[in-house]
């Protein structure tokens, strides 16, 4: 049998949602957060989705695990995969007679200012008389307002299982970590290194968010400790 029918026959979702989870996550041990499993489980599954494609799609190392050029490829696949089953489903469960005059979108500030506004010119050029309320929000209180009904679609960030439990949800976007300064800041006169950033005063996102855990991880990783008096806001 050919390799691209072994592929198929052997394929499974768990595959599929493990991959896509890292690739999202950027690190194994989050990612097994995300499932809820163990992460040698995790890793057992990502290898045997590597076996079946044949060649690495994360290159891992101490500070995560980064997609390849292959794995960046294959993750285009996965999603559309996931997303059509979502579809799939939510088309199964779908209720005649709901009104969906006025869609609720809750999204983080980030992409509130980055997705939302080519977004909503689309949306509004294929429905122009369907009304939109958007609203920016922390992540917890975004899931907290799809789990209640408040909200119909969230623009956020994947958390803790317990948390993501009875939502559906597309990968948009993997976010990165990136240090920026003003163009003639002293630092960029010097070897950039993290203990040398963290003399200067440091704007973070606030205690409790995703970017705040992945900054205290990556720091911890290089013997790094963020100063006192740092300012912290979700404002972009």
């Amino acid at each position: 049998m050919e390799k691209n029918g072994l592929f198929s026959q052997r394929i499974r979702l768990r595959h599929l949602h493990t991959f896509v989870a890292v690739a999202q996550q950027g690190t194994l041990g989050r990612a097994a957060e995300t499932l809820n499993l163990s992460q040698p489980a995790l890793s057992k599954t990502l290898n045997e989705l590597e076996q079946l494609t044949g060649t690495r799609l994360f290159d891992r190392g101490r500070m995560g695990a980064h997609l390849t050029v292959v794995g960046e490829q294959f993750l285009t696949h996965a999603v559309r995969v996931l997303d059509a089953l979502n579809t799939a489903g939510q088309a199964l469960y779908h209720k005649e007679g709901v009104n969906h005059d006025v869609v609720r979108v809750g999204a983080l500030p980030t992409a509130a200012l980055g997705i939302m506004p080519p977004a909503i010119g689309e949306f509004h050029r294929h429905l122009p008389h369907i009304t939109l309320q958007v609203a920016t929000m922390n992540n917890p209180m975004l899931l907290a307002g799809l789990k209640t009904g408040e909200l119909d679609i969230g623009i956020g960030r994947m958390s803790d299982p317990e948390m993501m439990s009875g939502l559906n949800y597309e990968l948009l976007f993997l976010e990165s970590l990136k240090l920026v300064v003003h163009p003639h800041h002293p630092l960029l006169k010097d070897t950039v290194t993290l203990s040398r950033v963290m003399e200067w005063p440091v704007v973070v996102a606030p205690q409790g968010t995703a970017p705040r855990q992945h900054t205290e991880a990556l720091l911890a990783a290089q013997g790094c400790t963020l100063p006192s008096g740092c300012i912290e806001t979700l404002s972009a």
